[in-house]
């Protein structure tokens, strides 16, 4: 028992001894987020849990590795406020080679206590955008254009970077190069890999959200990634502007493909959970519910095209309404954020070729006389049971009926083909060899 006993406060001494040392390693380390992508509300969500984490193991610096070409307003601010208050150093670093801090990565960048950009990299562009890259109305323009560029100018003014430059990144919605950036102080550093980064901030100054001035010491320091979680991924995958499109597009294809042809029961189910994605997206990103009803209205008179037959004219109302909800999927909340212009036109073109067979299918049916009743006898074959003189008796389907014969005489044994029938008796004529 005593031997027992010693052996357990043994123990206990050893982790309090190490424990302090595990803390210190601890903060030894660089907190790494990366995002590439859409900037939307779960990459807030995942930036405020890795700035979280970081401060609270004293980490000496949380690096963001960014690369988007924009994102919602909103987000975007919620992202550099975030970033303003962070009690941890932030450097935000686009990459990789050829990267891009677009619209919204703008102001995420200049709002870093350090911002750097790899070779061949881009910033700006971050003039607010209308529906499908349209322009907004003079007075809505006016309105966003000016808050941004205010917002803008606030940013620059509180970390000591160029303010003129970055208003015309939203007035004008002028990029830079990342040596252009560097060249008018829009960023710190240019480097090219994040371990150089870290190398070269090492000693600078910055000051915290809280007031502190903190000398930087990332030297030698570990790196320590914070990826996103499963959940988060999975949401951030579905809220990308160009997916969303296409599970919107799909799950109202798949519906429409189950009321035409009940109990398929897959179109249905597929169509029914991609619709639910798609509607979670268009919360999400702040979508346009004018585009998303003028979609669905496009396959609503997709199908009543299928029941209606109006020969083209629904299917001609549908491809319109098709292409316009497309184009105003998104309004002036989004920063550089649209859904490509290039899967629209192939969407609306694929959309377009099947519904153009569908009405080439159904008016050929139309054209066709339906043949019912006695008239679908006609063109059948029998066979002269009797001499047709022009009279007689022929096998039809394995039953004997009185015939004519409109030609010559038949006899026993002929192929014959029926001309009419004229209540119970067929008319006939010898089958051409």
């Amino acid at each position: 028992m005593y031997k027992n006993f010693c052996f357990i406060i043994l123990i206990f001494v050893t982790l309090i001894v190490f424990c302090p040392a595990t803390a210190e390693a601890a903060e030894e380390d660089i907190v790494i987020l990366n995002i590439d992508g859409p900037i939307v509300p779960v990459v807030e969500r995942y930036v405020n849990r890795g700035l979280s984490q970081a401060e609270k193991m004293n980490a000496r610096a949380c690096v963001i590795a960014l690369n988007t070409s924009g994102g919602l307003y909103s987000t975007t601010q919620g992202i550099v406020q975030e970033i303003m208050n962070s009690n941890v150093p932030v450097i935000v670093y686009v990459s990789p080679s050829g990267g891009w801090a677009g619209s919204a990565g703008t102001f995420i960048t200049i709002s870093a206590h350090v911002a750097a950009m790899a070779p061949g990299s881009r910033i700006g562009a971050a003039h607010p955008v209308g529906s499908g890259g349209q322009e907004l109305s003079p007075v809505q323009n006016k309105k966003i254009t000016e808050d941004a560029a205010a917002w803008a100018r606030s940013i620059a003014q509180t970390r000591n970077r160029n303010v003129e430059k970055a208003a015309l990144a939203v007035n004008e919605s002028k990029s830079f190069t990342a040596r252009e950036a560097l060249d008018d102080n829009l960023i710190d550093l240019y480097v090219r890999d994040l371990k150089t980064l870290v190398t070269e901030v090492h000693g600078r100054q910055v000051t915290l959200g809280n007031g502190e001035n903190l000398l930087l010491k990332t030297a030698g320091a570990g790196l320590l990634q914070v990826e996103m979680t499963f959940k988060e991924k999975f949401l951030f995958k579905v809220s990308n502007p160009n997916l969303m499109y296409l599970l919107l597009i799909l799950g109202i294809l798949g519906l429409v493909l189950e009321f035409s042809n009940p109990g398929l029961f897959f179109p249905g189910i597929i169509g029914g959970i991609s619709l639910l994605l798609s509607l979670y997206s268009v919360g999400t990103l702040n979508a346009s519910w004018s585009g998303v009803l003028l979609i669905m209205l496009a396959f609503g008179l997709f199908l009543a095209e299928i029941f209606l037959t109006s020969f083209g004219i629904l299917t001609i109302g549908g491809i319109a309404s098709l292409f316009f909800g497309s184009m105003f999927l998104f309004g002036q909340n989004a920063l550089g954020m649209q859904v490509s212009f290039g899967l629209i036109a192939v969407v609306v073109l694929c959309v377009t070729a099947i519904m153009l067979f569908v009405v080439y299918a159904v008016i050929k049916a139309h054209r066709n006389r339906v043949a019912t009743g006695w008239e679908s006898f006609e063109g059948s074959k029998v066979t002269t049971l009797t001499k047709l003189d022009p009279k007689g008796k022929v096998l039809f389907f394995g039953e004997r009926w009185n015939a004519v014969s409109e030609e010559n005489v038949l006899e026993p044994g002929i192929e014959a083909i029926i001309i009419r029938v004229e209540g119970l008796t067929l008319y006939v004529k010898k089958k051409n060899e």
